[in-house]
């Protein structure tokens, strides 16, 4: 799995590189099939937005989190992008 980090008006940090991608092993667990990952880092205001596209086979998925700290915006977004990793495989399972 290839992991893209970009970021808007935020520096990536090596910490910050390095939570992401210790969030993303997380999902491999679940589905192993993921081709790449991109993940843009924004800060606006007070805000701090994490957003992901994951491409894996048969799909594209798209999350993204916001709060006031990056690392929670990190967390939340890995959190819904494992639920719909754990759908998506559901219904590719059901179907066959």
């Amino acid at each position: 799995m290839q992991i893209e980090i970009t970021g808007h008006h935020v520096d990536i940090t090596d910490a910050l590189r390095d939570h992401v991608e210790n969030k993303f092993e997380r999902l491999k667990r679940h589905f192993d099939k993921v081709i790449n990952v991109h993940v843009i880092l924004t800060v606006e205001k007070k805000i701090q937005k994490a957003e992901a596209t994951l491409h894996m086979s048969g799909n594209d998925v798209h999350a993204d989190a916001s709060s006031e700290d990056m690392y929670a915006s990190v967390d939340a977004m890995v959190d819904k992008l494992d639920r719909q990793i754990v759908k998506h495989k559901e219904k590719m399972t059901e179907h066959r």
